[in-house]
């Protein structure tokens, strides 16, 4: 392992979302809890939904905890209708991530992969 630090994954939260079977993710997740576990690096999650306070809810995550990496989920990123968001998050993480390395995971449960490229 490269190193450790508290890790904060920031992403949609599966269960709230309407319209699709959140399972999948939701197991997603929680492997990539367990790798995170499995490598002895504490980390939180901090899962959102556009209808709510997004800012307020990611700012009190941020603020916390002192984190040396954020990951970024692809739910996030990779939906256009939330570039918006997404730019919001990048931008809340940049000023109150008390200088955390910011990652992304191309899947769930590759989370501590994303953050162990920037842990040192």
């Amino acid at each position: 392992m490269r190193g450790t630090g508290r890790v904060l994954v920031i992403g949609l939260d599966p269960v709230r979302i309407p319209g699709w079977d959140p399972e999948p993710v939701v197991a997603a997740i929680a492997r990539g809890q367990a790798r995170f576990a499995d490598l002895g690096i504490e980390a939180d999650l901090c899962l959102v939904t556009p209808e709510e306070d997004v800012e307020a809810v990611i700012v009190a995550a941020l603020t916390g905890k002192d984190y040396a990496c954020v990951v970024i989920g692809g739910g996030l990123r990779n939906h256009e209708p939330l570039l918006e968001l997404f730019e919001r998050v990048v931008n809340l993480v940049a000023r109150h991530g008390s200088g955390a390395a910011i990652a992304f995971n191309r899947t769930p449960d590759g989370s501590a992969e994303a953050a162990l490229r920037w842990l040192r």
